[in-house]
């Protein structure tokens, strides 16, 4: 059962700044993997759904789209420390080009463990990009490739998050802050 004590919501980074921050992201994946053959974008279902769709459309590269849904937080706002791998590649990306999009690294156990899982499937070259990066929280040693911003230690919704499946909606990222109402 989802927790349903009540919250609101401050504005931490705008709609307008996530905006201007993935074009300039765009230009640096675009140099990096200029003259690739395609691109395979793995977005890390659900959180990153919102931030892929506008990543890809400002690469003006060929790409392919495909998902991995890992699961260490359920509902709840800890993680699990207990990676699942829920829904997995359609296609096959040994010695193809692999950029992984992920929306938060928080512990991450995430994304160090679909990096070890991706690395094994042999890809040319792997390279992360996340939206939002929590230094403070982590408890594996992992780093993605790009960063769009980095946060302090806040539970955050919006752009595509959630807290139990709720505000993924809001397009900017905005702090959770619970009320005692």
């Amino acid at each position: 059962m989802p927790d349903t004590t009540p919250y609101v919501i401050d504005e931490m980074i705008s709609a307008k700044s996530i905006a201007a921050r993935i074009e300039a992201l765009a230009k640096e994946i675009r140099a990096e993997f200029d003259g690739s053959e395609q691109l395979v974008v793995v977005g890390l279902l659900r959180g990153s759904f919102v931030f892929i769709a506008d990543l890809v459309r400002e690469l003006d590269l060929p790409v392919e789209v495909d998902f991995i849904e890992a699961s260490s937080y359920g509902d709840g706002m800890e993680s699990s420390r207990e990676v699942r791998i829920l829904k997995d590649l359609r296609s096959g990306i040994e010695n193809r080009d692999v950029l992984v999009v992920e929306d938060i690294v928080d512990t991450g156990f995430t994304l160090s463990h679909v990096e070890r899982l991706l690395r094994n499937r042999a890809p040319r070259r792997l390279k992360t990009i996340a939206l939002l990066d929590k230094p403070t929280r982590r408890e594996v040693d992992v780093r993605a490739d790009w960063t769009g911003f980095e946060i302090p230690d806040e539970f955050v919704v919006g752009y595509g998050i959630d807290y139990a499946q709720r505000d993924r909606n809001l397009p900017y990222i905005g702090k959770v802050r619970f009320t005692s109402d």
